[in-house]
């Protein structure tokens, strides 16, 4: 059964928004990111994985929203069987999106999807930074 473990925010300063999460609801800052898509801030509550980014391209954000989108962006699931989940998403209309990062080897390798609303979530069978199966 698939687990919701992840939840990505647009915010367009990571460390503020970071200081603000971690103050008011406890969460641990578990470390910074810095990929070619784009610069934040993980933080955990020993669960789940909240990432706080900062796009850099209207690109790697999603055209429809661009880099300069503020709220939440996608969230995760972490699957036991990839290619299986890959299969039952697109058997029921979802649409492949894009691999992050391209290393599928990757110890946080994920695969992004729209659902049938165009709304963007990831599968990984290795889960994010901070969240927990």
């Amino acid at each position: 059964m698939a687990k919701l473990r992840h939840i990505a925010l647009a915010v367009p300063d990571p460390e503020k928004a970071a200081k603000f999460y971690s103050e008011v609801f406890g969460l641990e800052i578990v470390e910074p990111t810095h990929s070619p898509l784009a610069d934040g801030v993980y933080l955990s509550d020993g669960t789940i994985c909240l990432a706080l980014l900062n796009y850099k391209t209207d690109d790697a954000a999603g055209r429809d929203r661009g880099k300069d989108w503020v709220g939440t962006h996608h969230f995760g699931f972490w699957v036991d069987d990839l290619d299986e989940q890959r299969r039952r998403i697109e058997e029921h209309g979802g649409t492949f999106f894009m691999d992050l990062p391209h290393d599928k080897k990757s110890l946080y390798y994920e695969m992004k999807f729209r659902d049938l609303d165009g709304v963007v979530f990831d599968i990984s069978e290795g889960g994010w930074v901070g969240a927990r199966k």
